[in-house]
């Protein structure tokens, strides 16, 4: 039996995503902003499509009037916004306080905050496992690298995924939360399915599932908030 051929590794996960996102924006005539739409647009495009006046900003976003190819922090941007999405950005940026400080500068006081990460902190050996179980071997995505990387590190599990994301600078999702939480108040906070986007025949429900099972941990935190109100 011929399988049926693989997305991409970022359709899947945006296929997966907006409508989780989109749930949470506001109605439309609406502004909205996302940090780290990457080389493809992101959100953008599906935005736009839905009436929203979109922009992404990215050092290497497309080209285009609705993208601002600069780093967030630097950005001159045209908000405020009505809503702010950053889906797997906050991770790697450098300097998770003044990221936090700058969403809150441009988001408007009314506006909503639609956060996506990845809970990597959470990614232990019986997950990593499961992962790896399930992978093609013409596969060759983040997922395949986080198992070479293991492999060649000679170290157990935990060691080896602690020093990559030292080596690479990746901040902890709690962290991320916690630095959230001082700018922002939390509308909802829930963990699912992350891994599915690496493995090219695992769908968000087989990674639920495992999940739900008590197999494998929710390694995706989906976080919105609003602003704090100050005294």
């Amino acid at each position: 039996m011929e399988h049926a051929p693989i997305a991409s590794s970022s359709d899947r996960w945006l296929d997966a995503m907006w409508p989780l996102v989109h749930e949470q924006l506001p109605s439309t005539p609406s502004s909205a902003l996302e940090i780290g739409c990457g080389v493809a647009g992101g959100f953008v495009p599906r935005l736009e499509a839905e009436g929203y006046a979109a922009v992404g900003v990215d050092p290497e976003a497309p080209a285009g009037p609705q993208f601002v190819r600069e780093r967030f922090e630097e950005a001159d941007l045209p908000g405020p916004f009505d809503a702010v999405v950053a889906c797997t950005s906050l991770h790697h940026l450098g300097r998770p306080r003044a990221v936090v400080d700058r969403i809150a500068d441009v988001l408007r006081g009314d506006g909503r905050l639609i956060v996506v990460e990845w809970a990597w902190e959470e990614l232990d050996e019986a997950t990593a496992r499961w992962c790896f179980e399930r992978l093609d071997e013409d596969e060759h995505g983040w997922i395949h690298a986080r198992r070479d990387y293991w492999r060649a590190s000679g170290r157990p599990w935990d060691d080896a995924l602690h020093l990559w994301a030292d080596e690479h600078g990746i901040h902890r999702a709690a962290d991320l939360v916690a630095e959230l939480d001082r700018r922002f108040e939390r509308v909802s906070l829930a963990r699912g399915p992350y891994c599915f986007s690496g493995i090219g025949r695992t769908s968000p429900q087989d990674e639920q599932a495992a999940i739900d099972a008590g197999v494998i941990r929710a390694t995706r935190v989906d976080y919105v908030a609003v602003l704090r109100t100050r005294a």
